[in-house]
């Protein structure tokens, strides 16, 4: 797809998709300017040479919801405290997959929680992952941060509500469709500042000029509703410190 928008000599390409659209847009095209949107490091990536001087053709929205994981799983095992073993599901084909392994990896044995991970990189995955996730009988869910997660959220979803699992997610629009509960950057603003940048660059602005913007703010938002359907009591603490609590 990178390719044939290369071939269109198109003036920019906005490259929305997380970090495999990134790389597949920088991998096409050293000349056509490139504006991504991401929750990984870029710098991580290959993508920038830094955040103040990108360099080359390419900048764009960091939103980091890759370096969040640790943080989600302080804020799930609050959420539930009874959840002795808690599992992570990931897609193996996105390159920050083993940082995320790794965060929870290291936050968990730090308390001292039991996790295990299910992978999943294909919509018939989910299911198989979800049931692997029930057998063993674990007390909560986190959802890693992936944009292939977002694009299959309807049937996430529907297999979640199906088991009545207790999930974190890293985005709030998953908890607008009914999830428990979701700690990150706010994405529509993500993307929203994804656009302005495109429109600078359209506008003769070189990439290797505009510096990588970094979310400095991030939101926790709970689901009500979905706690009570849960049998869950919200901690008063979480519903305090909640950016946004859908009752």
């Amino acid at each position: 797809m990178a390719d044939d928008l290369v071939a269109h000599q198109v003036a920019v390409i906005a490259a929305i998709g997380g970090a495999p659209a990134a790389l597949a847009a920088k991998a096409a095209t050293s000349t056509i300017p490139i504006v991504f949107v991401l929750g990984a490091d870029p710098i991580r990536l290959g993508l920038v040479d830094s955040l103040n001087r990108p360099g080359g053709n390419i900048t764009g929205i960091a939103f980091l919801n890759v370096t969040l994981e640790a943080k989600r799983l302080e804020l799930l095992r609050e959420m539930v405290p009874t959840a002795s073993l808690i599992g992570m599901l990931v897609n193996p084909n996105n390159p920050q997959s083993e940082v995320q392994l790794h965060d929870v990896q290291e936050a968990a044995r730090a308390v001292g929680q039991q996790v295990f991970f299910l992978s999943a990189s294909t919509k018939n995955d989910l299911e198989t992952a979800v049931a692997a996730f029930v057998e063993k009988r674990a007390g909560a869910l986190m959802i890693g941060a992936d944009t292939f997660f977002l694009s299959t959220a309807a049937r996430l979803m529907a297999l979640i509500a199906r088991h009545a699992i207790p999930v974190i997610f890293p985005v709030r629009e998953q908890v607008e469709m009914g999830g428990l509960m979701s700690y990150g950057a706010n994405l529509a603003d993500a993307y929203r500042q994804t656009g302005v940048y495109t429109g600078r660059v359209l506008k003769g602005a070189k990439p290797a000029d505009l510096p990588v913007v970094q979310s400095t703010k991030f939101e926790l938002v709970i689901n009500l509703k979905t706690a009570k359907a849960l049998g869950l009591t919200v901690p008063l603490i979480l519903q305090m410190t909640a950016d946004e609590v859908i009752e």
